[in-house]
C-alpha cells in the first residue's frame, strides 16, 4: 500500500484517496440518512407499522451515532481512520442485514441501533478526523474535495434505492445495500486508507496511547463556542431538510413549484463548495463559517414572504450556505485547534451536532403544526443569527487564535 506523507499538500495519491472516501461517504449517508425518505413508505405499508415509529428509526439512530461519536473519535487519535471507518462498514451492513428480516418494531430499532454506530464510525466527521490525521494542517482541501463528492449522496441514493425497491422489494433493497458495504465499502476503507505514520518530537507514534494536551480555560470556551455554533446550524439544516417543502406548501406555494425549490438547494450546494475549492480555498475558516451562516440566514429570512420567484431566490442562498457550513464543520475546528487531538475533537463536536439533528425535525414538526409556517421560518432564522454572533467572537487570524480569550 501507497505510504502517504502527511505533511505536504495535496496530490494526485491524496486525491485517489478523496475520491474513495467520497465514494463511501455516498453510500454511508444514502444508506441511513438519506434512507427513509425512500423506504418509509414501503416499510410502513407492508408491516403496518405507524409512518413516525419508522421515521422515527432514524432519529434514534442518530441518537446513538452522537453518543458513540466521541469514542469513534478517540480510537481514529490513537488507532488511525483506518480500523474505525472499516468497522463502520461492518457495522452498517448489519444493521441493513436485520432491518431486511425486521417483522417486529423493536427489531427495526435495533437495527437503526447498529446503524447509529456505524455513522458515528463512518460519516464526515469520522472522515474528516481520519483526513486531519493523515494530512495535519493540509486537510482543508482534502476536506473540501471529500465533501464535493459526498453531496451527490442523495442525487444518487435516492434514485437507486427507489429503483431497488421498485425492482425487488425494500427488504431486497437492504440485502443488496448489505453487499454494497461489505464488498465495496468494507474494501475500500480497509484497503485504500493508509495507516497513520505521523511522528511526534520523542519518536512516538500517532497510533500510540497518548492524551493530548489539557486545554487552557480559554481555549475549552472557544470550543464550547464552536460546539453550539455548529449544533445550531446542524438544528437549522435537519428541521428545513425535513420540514421546508411542507412549510411553503403551507405558505401558499403550488406543489410542483415547491418541488422545483427544493430542487434547487442541492446544485446550490454544490456550486459554493466549488468555490470554496477554487476561489476562497485560501480564506479562514473563520470568515468562510461567517459567509455560509450569513448566506443561510438571508435564505431561510426570504422564504418567509411566500413568493416564487424569492423562494427560489432563497432556495439557491440557503442551499449555498449549508454547503460551506459542511466544509467548515471540518476546516474550522482543525485551524482553531490544530491537528493533535483532530479526532478527539471531532468526536466531541459530532455529539452536540448528531443530537441537533436528531431534536430538529421534532421540534420544527411542532412549532410548524401549533403556530404555522411563519412562526417555524422565524425561529429558524433567530437560530441562524445567533449562530452569526456566535461566529463574530471567533478568531480569524493566527495571532488572535493563539491569544484568544473570551474574556477579553
Amino acid at each position: 500500500m501507497t505510504q502517504i506523507e502527511p505533511h505536504l499538500p495535496l496530490t494526485t495519491g491524496r486525491l485517489r484517496l478523496v475520491i474513495a472516501l467520497g465514494i463511501t461517504q455516498i453510500l454511508a449517508w444514502g444508506s441511513t440518512f438519506y434512507l427513509p425518505a425512500v423506504l418509509a413508505g414501503p416499510i410502513a405499508r407492508d408491516t403496518g407499522w405507524a409512518l413516525s415509529s419508522v421515521v422515527g428509526g432514524l432519529s434514534w439512530g442518530m441518537l446513538v451515532a452522537g453518543v458513540c461519536s466521541p469514542l469513534a473519535g478517540r480510537l481514529i487519535d490513537r488507532h488511525g481512520g483506518r480500523p474505525v471507518l472499516a468497522f463502520s462498514s461492518l457495522m452498517l451492513g448489519v444493521g441493513l442485514l436485520i432491518m431486511s428480516f425486521a417483522h417486529a418494531l423493536w427489531l427495526y430499532y435495533l437495527a437503526w441501533t447498529l446503524l447509529g454506530v456505524g455513522m458515528a464510525a463512518g460519516l464526515y466527521d469520522a472522515a474528516f478526523a481520519t483526513l486531519g490525521t493523515l494530512f495535519r494542517e493540509h486537510a482543508r482541501e482534502a476536506i473540501t474535495g471529500l465533501t464535493l463528492i459526498g453531496g451527490f449522496a442523495s442525487t444518487l441514493g435516492w434514485p437507486a434505492i427507489a429503483a431497488l425497491e421498485s425492482w425487488l422489494g425494500w427488504r431486497e433493497a437492504c440485502l443488496v445495500l448489505v453487499a454494497s458495504h461489505l464488498l465495496i465499502g468494507l474494501s475500500i476503507h480497509w484497503l485504500a486508507v493508509p495507516r497513520t505514520h505521523v511522528r511526534d518530537a520523542g519518536g512516538g507514534s500517532a497510533g500510540e496511547e497518548r492524551p493530548p494536551p489539557l486545554p487552557d480555560r480559554s481555549s475549552r470556551r472557544l470550543f464550547m463556542l464552536v460546539a453550539g455554533l455548529l449544533a445550531v446550524m446542524a438544528f437549522v439544516m435537519a428541521s428545513f431538510s425535513v420540514h421546508l417543502l411542507s412549510a411553503l406548501e403551507q405558505l401558499g406555494l403550488p406543489t410542483v413549484t415547491v418541488l422545483a425549490i427544493g430542487m434547487v438547494i442541492g446544485p446550490a450546494q454544490v456550486v459554493a463548495r466549488l468555490l470554496e475549492f477554487s476561489i476562497a480555498r485560501h480564506l479562514h475558516p473563520t470568515w468562510s463559517a461567517r459567509i455560509g451562516i450569513l448566506l443561510s440566514l438571508a435564505g431561510v429570512l426570504l422564504f418567509t414572504p411566500g413568493i416564487p420567484w424569492l423562494a427560489f431566490v432563497a432556495a439557491a442562498l440557503y442551499g449555498a450556505g449549508n454547503g460551506i457550513m459542511t466544509i467548515a464543520r471540518g476546516t474550522l475546528p482543525l485551524t482553531l485547534f490544530g491537528a493533535e487531538g483532530f479526532g478527539t475533537r471531532m468526536g466531541a463536536l459530532a455529539r452536540p451536532m448528531l443530537l441537533a439533528q436528531a431534536a430538529g425535525p421534532f421540534v420544527a414538526a411542532l412549532v410548524l403544526s401549533g403556530q404555522g409556517a411563519t412562526t417555524m421560518i422565524l425561529l429558524m432564522a433567530l437560530l441562524v443569527a445567533a449562530a452569526l454572533g456566535a461566529s463574530l467572537r471567533l478568531p480569524s487570524n493566527p495571532k488572535a487564535e493563539q491569544s484568544y480569550s473570551l474574556d477579553s
